[in-house]
């Protein structure tokens, strides 16, 4: 091949990788939720990076008491407000997001690929008892809400931030295995399956490249769905004592400090509230994009 063809080839190849981009943002930006969802994610992760310069108070977000500002309502100042320890509740939902992130990522980053090795065995063994027994434990925890389940592992480890991603793992690895397993025990009967089988293709290679790509769009999907449940979850173990413990900014555990004092002080419920509510939102939204930028069949 002389020097202008593969020089042609490569130009080819790339302009088919930018068409193919192009194909997939369409797809995602004509649902414009999804783009405003994108936007609010992008929003929050550069909150938490720039927390310390966002932040009006930055010295607000760990233990910190001013008696002369104790409960003040939003204003000019204190746009949300100040806590019982005169604490800026703008300052410390802005320190929140990154814990809130944090929550997120670690226990997706933890469950999503334990759940999926799982199912990626159950799945190519569909019929064996290697299937059957991995399904039985999965259907086990599946058979107990996740919240509970959550509650209960908390509850046994002492209340940090870590133990409470650990629960929350604990509850969350079979939704990704029983995904998982429906999507490969399909794949597992396709002809390229068992073309890769007749040449004699290893089991961890048929597994790891033919059957794990054809499962990558669904289980990215509820990867960034699962984000704003997750961050959720995280929150509801802190309202209840069992998650980040102060004088560490939680959402979490800032409602279970404010709802005491309402009504008089809403702003100290409110205001983490709608902050919980906006990231949960923005991820919802961007999850919605994302599958159906993946699963679209439209060109």
């Amino acid at each position: 091949m002389s020097e202008v063809e593969e020089k042609k080839e490569i130009l080819t190849k790339k302009q088919a990788r930018i068409d193919k981009a192009k194909r997939m943002w369409y797809r995602f930006s004509r649902n414009k939720m999804s783009v405003v969802g994108l936007v609010g994610v992008i929003l929050v992760i550069l909150i938490a990076i720039f927390q310390d310069v966002i932040a009006p108070y930055p010295e607000h977000a760990q233990a910190y008491t001013n008696y002369a500002a104790v409960k003040l309502a939003p204003c000019k100042e204190y746009l949300f407000g100040t806590d019982g320890t005169g604490r800026d509740v703008l300052s410390r939902i802005i320190f929140s997001f990154r814990n809130a992130l944090a929550m997120g990522i670690g226990v997706i980053g933890i469950a999503a690929p334990i759940g999926v090795v799982f199912g990626l065995l159950a799945g190519y063994h569909k019929g064996t008892w290697i299937s059957t027994v991995i399904m039985r434990v999965v259907d086990i925890f599946l058979s107990l809400p996740s919240l509970v389940l959550a509650l209960a592992v908390s509850a046994l480890l002492s209340p940090t931030l870590w133990h409470s991603m650990m629960a929350i793992t604990f509850s969350w690895w079979a939704w990704y295995a029983r995904l998982v397993y429906g999507s490969a025990s399909s794949v597992r009967n396709e002809y390229f399956v068992k073309s890769a089988e007749l040449i004699g293709a290893k089991r961890s290679h048929i597994i790891l490249k033919e059957i794990l790509p054809n499962c990558w769009s669904t289980i990215l999907t509820k990867m960034t769905l699962d984000m704003g449940i997750v961050i959720l979850m995280g929150s509801t173990l802190s309202f209840v004592g069992l998650g980040a413990q102060p004088p560490a900014p939680d959402l979490g555990t800032m409602i279970s400090d404010g709802y005491k004092l309402l009504p008089d002080c809403w702003w100290l419920t409110i205001f983490p509230a709608l902050a919980i509510m906006f990231i949960v939102l923005a991820f919802n939204l961007f999850g919605d994009g994302i599958s159906d930028m993946l699963n679209s069949k439209e060109a």
